[in-house]
């Protein structure tokens, strides 16, 4: 294409000006820059001017465009928050499960709630000269995080005590801990001592304990009882095997109450205080026997004088 530039003064010649493709497509693009430009000058000027006579129409753009930035940092804000309310609900739950744990800790070992030690978690120190620093949503979730997965931790730690102490309490009831007969003395007690029969040094294989005929004899520990008979020597006997190589005997009863067989707990009473058998008043004899050998009963009743109700 070609474009004839005539000048108005005729005696002036003729200037051809020839428009190909590659100049055509530098004039659009040269057009949309001055456009672009124009527009971006035009809305500076609106908006310097808008500022200045704070022009109500223009002042709603503005906040219409500040409401829905705020709307969406509140919405990203709102989701942060919801995030932190679960972590927090999972944490309650898990702080609700260590309570449990612990009272149930507390009650295996013979502790109630206000005998809990309970120390404060103090804190202080020097007021830092650098400038505080709110923490960020980010570091608020790592930090619930990184306590959730501790908590967690403590959890199975105590889950895996109160086992072992479930495990050990269950043990202490098959130990034969328990004084079998309540509020009577020891008239006489293991090892070598005067025969009261042939008055020589005679080895004494278990503990008497001196108590008025009828006195409840009651099992030291849970177990199976694998003797309920007449003894010439030992008189009425009856005989706890509870596990493990453990026995206990009971002498000189005046009655038996538990049959051969019978399975009886800790405390259960078995029979009641005589003078039976080779006996010269009215007592219990009480042996422990490990694997068919006498053992010394105090090493088994640590706590002499414990009610057989407890």
């Amino acid at each position: 294409m070609n474009i004839l530039v005539v000048s108005a003064d005729a005696s002036k010649s003729v200037r051809t000006v020839a428009l190909n493709w590659k100049r055509g497509v530098l004039a659009v693009f040269a057009a949309l820059a001055l456009f672009v430009l124009c527009s971006m000058a035009f809305n500076y000027v609106v908006l310097k001017w808008a500022a200045a006579t704070e022009h109500p129409w223009l002042q709603k753009i503005v906040l219409a465009d500040q409401r829905a930035e705020a709307s969406r940092a509140q919405e990203k804000l709102q989701g942060h928050l919801s995030a932190m309310a679960v972590r927090l609900g999972e944490l309650q739950a898990q702080t609700e499960r260590l309570d449990a744990l612990s009272t149930r800790l507390a009650k295996g070992a013979g502790l109630t709630a206000k005998e809990i030690p309970v120390t404060g978690a103090g804190q202080g120190g020097a007021e830092s000269p650098l400038p505080a620093q709110p923490f960020s949503a980010a570091e608020l979730g790592t930090l619930i995080d990184d306590l959730t997965q501790n908590i967690t931790v403590q959890s199975d730690r105590l889950n895996v005590l109160g086992g072992m102490l479930v495990e050990n309490s269950v043990n202490r009831r098959f130990l034969p801990s328990l004084q079998p007969v309540d509020g009577s003395w020891r008239s006489s007690g293991y090892g070598y001592r005067v025969d009261p029969f042939t008055g020589m040094r005679a080895f004494h294989e278990g503990v008497d304990f001196s108590a008025l005929a009828g006195t409840p004899v009651v099992a030291a520990a849970s177990g199976k009882v694998i003797n309920a008979e007449t003894h010439s020597q030992y008189g009425k006997l009856v005989e706890i095997d509870h596990g493990n190589g453990l026995v206990t005997r009971y002498a000189h009863n005046a009655e038996l109450l538990v049959n051969k067989g019978d399975l009886v707990v800790r405390g259960q009473a078995i029979a009641t205080v005589g003078s039976t058998g080779r006996s010269t008043g009215a007592h219990l004899h009480f042996e422990v026997r490990l694997n068919g050998v006498a053992q010394n009963p105090a090493r088994f009743l640590k706590t002499i004088g414990e009610s057989p109700l407890s």
